[in-house]
């Protein structure tokens, strides 16, 4: 708030303040002089009297308690001059007492929540001290600098390697109902929005029950995905993840590369390829595509390029997607979670993310549903 803004309502709460003491006081103090029966000498339709009859005392210690307390949440609060004067009230932020503010006491809330969460995570979700000894760990290689994008290469590689660490414990919480259930609710809170309801994806979001991985299905790879995000820091002056061909093949060699694609994919058993087509464009796959999609077009993990021959598509599989696709490119961002969700929600996520593809509890729970 600008000093304008946080003077005018300063001067407003003290004069509101001063007012209301000022009218009760004057009322207090002067009383009309009144006749012996005790009416002020004020009648109404010749009928009704006025009497002058004092306050409740009741009502005195009500308004004049207001007012005291509005004096003490002056001195408590930063209600006046929050420029020069933070108020006697603190709060506990990251271990530290600091001055009572709405934001610093939403951020002590939510660390009090994370505490209790993390508490519980340990004791019941998964009591596991050598778990427990990693996440720390993690948690204090993470706090040597806090802004990912500021991280070094270096650190990058060693919080990596510590987030790989805890891949066996995914296994582990993926059989614990109770922990795919928290890890549900965390999925529908957080990941609904680009996976849907039921994580099978749409147009552009990859189904995530469908064992069909980009960057591994594995546990460390999802624990991965999950904490850094995938092309997170898309720069515009380069190619995207699949970049644009068009420039580089030419329109013809889009519709070949295109033709030669349907002609190796599953699609070819509903759609009439052209042959001599496909086999142009397998030249041009040969000498360019390979790199990222491996010379028997099933992807590699290491590059995040599909599948091209499973008939799983993640912007569609027909003839004028795929084309759109090879011509302009694709640049699908998966945006890191570390900073919004932490370590042990980010377990738990995973955990239920590789539970709707590789656990038994959940395809025992889908039979007996059925």
């Amino acid at each position: 708030m600008s000093i304008f803004w946080s003077s005018w309502i300063t001067i407003l709460t003290l004069a509101c303040w001063l007012g209301i003491l000022g009218v009760l006081l004057f009322v207090l103090r002067n009383k009309p002089d009144l006749a012996e029966d005790g009416t002020t000498g004020h009648t109404y339709d010749d009928v009704i009297q006025e009497y002058d009859k004092p306050l409740p005392k009741w009502w005195l210690v009500i308004f004049f308690g207001t007012l005291v307390w509005g004096i003490l949440y002056f001195i408590l609060f930063p209600a006046l001059a929050p420029h020069g004067f933070n108020g006697l009230s603190t709060v506990e932020v990251d271990g530290k007492t600091v001055p009572w503010s709405s934001e610093n006491e939403l951020y002590s809330d939510l660390e009090k929540n994370n505490n209790v969460f993390i508490e519980n995570f340990q004791t019941n979700l998964l009591p596991n001290a050598e778990a427990n000894k990693k996440l720390a760990t993690l948690a204090s290689l993470q706090a040597k600098e806090p802004v990912k994008s500021q991280r070094s290469s270096d650190l990058n590689k060693e919080i990596t390697t510590q987030v790989e660490a805890l891949a066996p414990y995914i296994k582990e919480l993926s059989n614990n109902p109770e922990a795919l259930m928290v890890g549900e609710r965390l999925f529908l809170q957080n990941c609904a929005l680009c996976h849907g309801s039921t994580a099978q994806g749409a147009p552009g979001y990859p189904n995530l029950t469908d064992n069909d991985w980009l960057h591994g299905g594995d546990p460390e790879n999802i624990l991965v995905t999950i904490q850094n995000g995938r092309h997170v820091n898309l720069d515009p002056t380069q190619p995207l993840p699949m970049p644009a061909q068009r420039d580089d093949i030419g329109e013809q060699g889009v519709r070949a590369a295109a033709e030669y694609i349907l002609s190796i994919s599953k699609n070819q058993e509903e759609t009439e390829v052209d042959s001599a087509l496909a086999s142009e464009g397998k030249a041009i796959f040969d000498e360019k595509c390979f790199i990222c999609h491996g010379t028997d077009a099933k992807g590699m993990v290491e590059t995040g390029a599909p599948n091209l021959t499973d008939g799983i598509w993640l912007f569609g599989g027909d003839r004028a997607t795929i084309q759109e696709t090879i011509r302009n490119g694709r640049g699908g961002v998966m945006p890191e979670w570390e900073t919004k969700l932490g370590n042990e929600r980010i377990m738990l996520l995973a955990s239920y993310v590789y539970s709707l593809s590789n656990n038994a509890v959940v395809e025992s729970n889908a039979v007996q549903a059925q």
